[in-house]
């Protein structure tokens, strides 16, 4: 068993304009991938945190402005917030979630065809383009197959204990 499935069924989603369903299971993923790297590690809060710092936080950081300045659209912590709002509790706002820092709320928008419409800040809320940031946590989580999971016999023993759906067409089998 691959994680990688579970990456097809995110993008899968986004092509069938799932959004919802896309969403969902692209911010468990990296729940998935620090487990299997960090079992021992029992803060979840934690693991996540750390996986996004290395795999997608530079994604989300840019220069802005005549001086260039760096700026962090989206931090550990408000991405964990927003996993937290959004798994638990089916919200983009994530003020009563104590992981915040920096960011109340999220915008998520479909893609419109007229261009894109992702990684806008107006005060404390990020508007994001729904399929651009689940295919940025793919591209992510592909980074960590590469860097982590292909180059470790023991989180590919764990990643085989991940969930299977087995199609049972013509057979019956457990």
């Amino acid at each position: 068993m691959s994680i990688k499935v579970f990456v097809d069924a995110v993008r899968k989603s986004i092509n069938e304009q799932n959004w919802y369903a896309a969403l969902a299971l692209a911010l468990a993923l990296p729940d998935m991938c620090s487990k299997l790297e960090s079992p021992n590690l029992l803060n979840t809060g934690m693991r996540y945190k750390n996986w996004y710092n290395k795999y997608m936080l530079l994604k989300y950081t840019r220069k802005i402005g005549a001086n260039e300045t760096t700026h962090v659209f989206l931090n550990a912590d408000d991405f964990y917030a927003l996993r937290c709002s959004y798994l638990h509790q089916g919200s983009q706002d994530i003020t009563g979630q104590k992981a915040r820092k920096i960011l109340e709320d999220f915008n998520f928008v479909a893609p419109h065809g007229r261009g894109t419409i992702h990684l806008n800040k107006l005060n404390n809320t990020l508007q994001l383009q729904v399929d651009i940031f689940c295919e940025d946590i793919c591209v992510a989580i592909e980074r960590w197959i590469n860097d982590v999971l292909d180059n470790n016999d023991k989180i590919k023993e764990r990643a085989e204990l991940l969930l299977t759906i087995k199609c049972l067409e013509n057979t019956f089998s457990l």
